[in-house]
């Protein structure tokens, strides 16, 4: 079973140190993203499992849910203890929560292109 919050939940646990993966593409996650969020697009994260950080309370959000449940099942099989964020990137956009912008090249260039 995967364990799930919403975004109010997640903003509350960033200020305790939360880490979040956001699994949505580079042009995506260029867009607008959680602050502080990672970069570890969906199809890149079984190549990348080894950065996801340990000791530290894991969120993983996309843009709506769909993808981050995915990870989050896919996580959980492998013994990797995360929470998906129901409504995703889209739910913390309307709910007013700040967010971060990068260009498509810094993203790409700073979150794995050597991993492509």
């Amino acid at each position: 079973m995967v364990q799930q919050v919403d975004v109010r939940q997640l903003s509350a646990a960033l200020t305790a140190g939360a880490v979040v993966i956001d699994v949505r593409e580079p042009y995506e996650y260029a867009s607008g993203h959680v602050p502080g969020a990672l970069s570890i697009p969906m199809h890149l994260v079984p190549l990348r499992v080894d950065e996801i950080p340990t000791g530290r309370d894991i969120y993983v959000i996309c843009a709506g849910g769909n993808r981050s449940w995915q990870v989050c099942h896919y996580l959980g099989q492998r013994g990797i203890e995360v929470t998906n964020v129901i409504g995703g990137t889209d739910s913390w956009k309307s709910a007013g929560f700040p967010t971060d912008t990068a260009p498509a090249s810094a993203v790409a260039n700073a979150f794995g292109s050597a991993h492509s």
